[in-house]
């Protein structure tokens, strides 16, 4: 199982990601230098919102760029939404 994320970083920005591990990666962000994003590293810290199961890397990956791709009032109503796939 592999999931797609939106974190809402300290100064209100989002990140979205895939990860299969969820609160492995979400404490990489918070805390890891190395592992963490880059994006991420000094919007610390950073707080799950949304997440959304599906079932391969590759439908992960579409599903990231679709978020992604979003205007930033969409992503808001898709996190109020919290529909979870």
């Amino acid at each position: 199982m592999w999931y797609v994320y939106i974190l809402r970083c300290a100064d209100g920005t989002f990140y979205t990601g895939i990860a299969r591990d969820l609160s492995r990666r979400i404490d990489e962000h918070n805390s890891s230098n190395r592992l963490g994003a880059s994006y991420t590293r000094g919007r610390r810290p950073v707080t799950l919102v949304y997440r959304e199961e599906v079932a391969s890397r590759s439908l992960a990956l579409r599903r990231e760029h679709e978020i992604k791709a979003m205007g930033r009032q969409e992503k808001v109503a898709l996190v109020a939404a919290g529909v979870t796939r």
